[in-house]
């Protein structure tokens, strides 16, 4: 068997703004230096994926990515080190959830099922 957890971050009034496609995003991020390339690798609009952007900024109070503005030629977009340092976070917080609920569904269903005979 395997299991799979969904991990999403909010702030104190609920409103979630990360999980795994906003961390996808950064990644594009920082692979690309671009804002609409991460989003395009996606599948996402442009507009959408900025949306997502502000969320994240709004909900930590941070600035995550830095845009250039000029185009293909001068522009472009990167992390800034709160924005790496919280998707290094992020990705750590998913490896412990992920091997925490691992572990736990191996001990929890080690015990083979008994049969009642009901049916």
């Amino acid at each position: 068997m395997k299991i799979n957890v969904k991990i999403t971050i909010g702030d104190e009034q609920g409103r979630f703004f990360m999980g795994s496609g906003l961390a996808w995003l950064l990644e594009g991020i920082e692979r690309h230096r671009s804002i609409s390339a991460a989003a395009r690798e996606m599948n996402l609009s442009y507009p959408k994926a900025l949306k997502m952007i502000r969320n994240i900024e709004g909900g930590l109070g941070h600035q995550i990515v830095l845009r250039h503005k000029g185009g293909n030629k001068r522009g472009g977009a990167e992390l800034t080190p709160v924005g790496e340092e919280f998707l290094r976070r992020f990705r750590h917080l998913q490896q412990l959830i992920w091997r925490f609920a691992d572990d736990n569904l191996k001990d929890v269903f080690a015990t083979p099922f008994t049969d009642s005979g009901a049916g």
